[in-house]
């Protein structure tokens, strides 16, 4: 039986009702006509439960999930999805500047980091705290310092923390051979192809058009495969992610933002604006803030300055009363108070494990500032201490690396073990990108980066 993810109502229903507590709606009856129907709760980890519903449960689901949509969020003033109400909450949003100059060295070593941070967590993927913490000292390698292995891990330890199942075979340091395909990847990709073909000024829609041509359905998740389904139901942008979709504050618009930031060296507010047209697609509120905010971040850092100073930059694009603020604002402290990065990783677990998905942009964004942050741009800091911490191992690492290996401002100053296994090779599903060089990568982003 196949029981496609991230699309079934029956499932969607229960994100929901928890999305709908986090942005300030009440769903407490909506809730007790599902609990009473015999409605399931959301799938805790995995994107479809193991057995389809009922046809009057789906019916139900359905049903409910547009109840929701309408209840009024007592957040919504604090929290606006339009650029010029996030741009009004935001005191400190950062004056227009022009691009300023960056280097396809620099670039390339974005990419590496990008993918090798994303390589990093690929096999921890969806474990808990504890099995990622357990997995690494049985083989030494705690604190975290390199990739993971098998080797030595006894197999009782195996048995109640497996590997990912589909990215161990090609991300634990026995198997590495190139950079493997991953969404985490394949965005920034689809990113430059958006700008290749229709520039900065791009609209929401372009987004939208681009998918369609060059995204395998079965090569989105969450709220991109929400928006994917919105479109061929004949939703257009932005209703695409609002419709039924409970994952618009989860980390696929942040994911897809690093291209946004590379491409403007030096003017975070006009990438933090691309990035805003991007993210409508599939986002609203702090999903799309996050977005933003890693594209002011690694468009800071694209034109020069320490990390600190680019998170600053970052964080001024986030609205000031926003949940996202909160949470980089408290990270931000738990970096600076705490010298063991376990403990600042325990509290921000403890602040936000109970409450939101292991997807959701709040606390992934909060522990990959805390990992920058506590590290202070290194490189191999900034990649262990985000994949460490858990939730989306994989895409923290992954922006941990992109805004690392950027300061780092050339390849050969990344230190070797991250480089070599990569073999200057990505695989890919987007257009013609599969087997490309990083190096290549690296010069079509500095074309776009100097693009008029």
């Amino acid at each position: 039986m196949l029981r496609l993810t991230w699309v079934q109502p029956e499932d969607l229903l229960g994100h929901e009702l928890v999305q709908a507590r986090l942005d300030g709606r009440e769903p407490a009856r909506i809730e007790a006509r599902w609990r009473a129907a015999g409605g399931p709760a959301a799938p805790q980890r995995a994107g479809a439960s193991p057995q389809r519903a009922s046809r009057y449960l789906r019916l139900l689901a359905e049903d409910l999930l547009d109840e929701l949509a309408d209840l009024p969020s007592r957040l919504a003033e604090d929290e606006p999805t339009d650029l010029a109400g996030i741009m009004a909450a935001c005191p400190d949003w950062p004056a227009e500047a022009p691009r300023g100059r960056t280097t396809p060295q620099a670039l390339e070593a974005a990419w590496l980091g990008r993918a090798a941070g994303c390589l990093l967590g690929k096999p921890v993927e969806k474990l808990p705290l504890d099995g990622i913490r357990a997995l690494a000292k049985v083989t030494g390698n705690w604190p975290l310092s390199t990739w993971f292995t098998a080797r030595g891990v006894p197999g009782d330890l195996l048995a109640q923390y497996p590997w990912n199942r589909r990215s161990a075979p090609v991300s634990l340091a026995e198997n590495i051979d190139g950079m493997p395909e991953d969404d985490d990847l394949d965005y920034p990709l689809l990113g430059l192809l958006l700008l290749r073909r229709h520039g900065r000024g791009f609209s929401t829609a372009d987004v939208a058009a681009l998918w369609l041509d060059e995204l395998p359905p079965g090569r989105a998740f969450t709220a991109e495969r929400v928006a994917f389904r919105n479109l061929l139901c004949g939703i257009e942008p932005p209703h695409t992610a609002r419709h039924r979709n409970p994952f618009r504050e989860w980390i696929g618009a942040l994911i897809r933002a690093d291209v946004h930031g590379w491409t403007n060296p030096g003017a975070p507010a006009a990438a933090a604006e691309q990035a805003h047209r991007d993210a409508l697609l599939t986002h609203t509120a702090n999903g799309v803030y996050a977005a933003m905010f890693a594209a002011a971040t690694i468009a800071a850092a694209a034109g020069g300055g320490d990390v600190h100073a680019c998170v600053r930059v970052g964080r001024s694009v986030v609205p000031e009363r926003s949940r996202l603020a909160a949470a980089v604002d408290h990270a931000l402290r738990l970096a600076a108070r705490h010298e063991d990065f376990d403990d600042v990783v325990d509290e921000l677990h403890a602040a936000y494990g109970a409450t939101h998905h292991w997807v959701h942009a709040v606390p992934n964004t909060a522990l990959t500032v805390a990992a920058l942050s506590h590290a202070g741009g290194d490189f191999a800091g900034s990649v262990c201490r985000a994949v460490s911490g858990g939730w989306d191992t994989d895409s923290n690492g992954a922006t941990a690396g992109s805004v690392a290996g950027l300061l780092a401002g050339a390849p050969e100053a990344l230190p070797d073990r991250w480089r070599a296994p990569l073999k200057n090779r990505l695989a890919s599903t987007v257009a013609d990108f599969d087997g490309t060089g990083f190096d290549t990568l690296a010069r079509l982003t500095h074309l776009e980066a100097t693009r008029p």
